[in-house]
């Protein structure tokens, strides 16, 4: 397993935009590196679905509904991985988790609100 602490969830309005942190601070970068990352959210009464993935590469694959105003990215020498969400509509509301695919670590999970 790999420890992951996810961060900046927030309430904002519709329009606004949030970035999303998930690092691996006890994790060796042997370990971090190699993996695929991943986001996943989470509407209340809903299943946990993909948003965004990034290869150890730095491919990136996105969710058809999140195409164009989320970009995830990562930091290897940091062991962390990015969620930049703009242009948030209130359907993106949801606790977004981070996936560490290698280990099938997730982290605590972080509330994102989007108003309109």
């Amino acid at each position: 397993q790999v420890y992951l602490v996810e961060s900046g969830g927030g309430s904002v309005q519709a329009g606004g935009s949030l970035r999303l942190s998930c690092k691996a601070p006890r994790a060796i970068t042997s370990v971090f590196n190699p993996s695929t990352m991943a986001w996943y959210r989470q509407a209340p009464g809903k299943q946990r679905d993909l948003v965004a993935q990034i290869s150890s590469a730095k491919l990136a694959t996105y969710a058809e509904s999140v195409k164009g105003r989320f970009t995830i990215s990562r930091d290897n020498s940091r062991k962390t991985v990015y969620l930049q969400m703009n242009s948030l509509l209130p359907e993106d509301t949801a606790v977004y988790y981070c996936h560490h695919s290698e280990t099938m670590s997730w982290g605590q999970g972080t509330q994102v609100t989007v108003s309109s």
